[in-house]
């Protein structure tokens, strides 16, 4: 059985010169909620990419800068949920969703 890299938050000091970041949580409650799915779509609501949330609920996109909305796809008989997110160039930009 496969499970979610580790998905640590990391510092401004970890990016590469130039990436653009979008990470976060997914939690319900005061729960991480672990192995649900995470998409990001584009300003015009493309699918872009999809991870899977780490056991601690976190995960983290490579993007470039723009609009983007992060959705959640929990699983386990819990709603989604997502939220919309401008990105600059060489920065990140942490997002909590709550199902």
């Amino acid at each position: 059985m496969c499970g979610a890299p580790d998905q640590a938050t990391i510092s401004r000091e970890g990016i590469p010169t130039g990436e653009t970041v979008v990470q976060g949580l997914v939690y319900n409650g005061d729960s991480p909620v672990s192995g649900g799915y995470v998409r990001l779509l584009d300003s015009g609501g493309e699918f872009t990419a999809e991870v899977v949330t780490s056991a601690t609920g976190q995960f983290r996109f490579f993007a470039r800068p723009g609009s983007w909305t992060v959705r959640v796809i929990p699983g386990g008989g819990h709603s989604g949920g997502e939220a919309k997110v401008e990105v600059a160039q060489g920065e990140i930009s942490e997002v909590r969703i709550s199902v």
